[in-house]
C-alpha cells in the first residue's frame, strides 16, 4: 500500500470513528437535575420549597451515588449553612448572623448562633448533629490528605435528614 492510499483510509477511518462516537457525545445540562436514586436525602422533604436548596440536595445525591463522596460532604455542609441562613431570616434575627459589614458570618459561627437561639428551642438530636455535619464538610473543604468515604457519609444521613427537617420548619418553607 502506497502512501497515497493509505493516507485516504486512515482518513475514512478517523471520520467513520467520528460519526460512530457523535451519538454518544451529548452536551451536558446547564442545571443539575433530580437523580433518579435518593440515597442521602429524599426530594420530597424539599419539593416546594426553594429552587436552589432543591438543587442542593439533587447534588448531594448525584455525588453519593457518583462516589464523589468529599463533594458530597461540602454539599452537606452548604445545606447546612443556607438552612440556618434560611432559619434566622424567617425568624426576623438575621442581624444575629451578620458580620460589621453585612456579610453572613462563617459556619461555624452560625452554628455557635443556632444552638444559642432559645426561640427555637432545637431538638437534641439536631444539637448533636449540627457539629458533626459541621466537621464533615469541613475536613472534605479543607484538609488536604483527607478523603471521604460512603461510611463517614452514611453515618451522618439520619442526623442529617433529622437537623434539615427542624431547620425546614423554623424557616417556615415545611408546614
Amino acid at each position: 500500500m502506497d502512501e497515497r492510499s493509505f493516507s485516504k483510509k486512515a482518513l475514512a477511518t478517523a471520520r467513520l470513528i467520528q460519526a460512530s462516537a457523535a451519538p454518544l457525545a451529548r452536551p451536558l445540562p446547564s442545571e443539575v437535575a433530580a437523580p433518579p436514586d435518593q440515597p442521602v436525602l429524599p426530594h420530597s422533604l424539599f419539593q416546594g420549597t426553594r429552587g436552589y436548596i432543591e438543587k442542593v440536595v439533587f447534588q448531594i445525591n448525584r455525588c453519593y451515588t457518583g462516589t464523589s463522596y468529599d463533594a458530597c460532604a461540602v454539599m452537606i455542609r452548604r445545606l447546612v449553612e443556607v438552612l440556618i441562613i434560611e432559619a434566622f431570616e424567617n425568624s426576623r434575627l438575621a442581624a444575629k448572623i451578620l458580620d460589621v459589614n453585612g456579610n453572613y458570618l462563617r459556619l461555624e459561627e452560625l452554628v455557635r448562633c443556632a444552638l444559642a437561639e432559645a426561640s427555637w428551642t432545637l431538638g437534641r438530636n439536631t444539637k448533636s448533629a449540627l457539629s458533626k455535619l459541621k466537621t464533615i464538610g469541613d475536613q472534605s473543604a479543607h484538609s488536604r490528605r483527607y478523603n471521604a468515604r460512603k461510611e463517614y457519609i452514611d453515618d451522618v444521613i439520619v442526623d442529617l435528614r433529622v437537623s434539615a427537617e427542624e431547620f425546614l420548619y423554623i424557616a417556615g418553607l415545611k408546614k
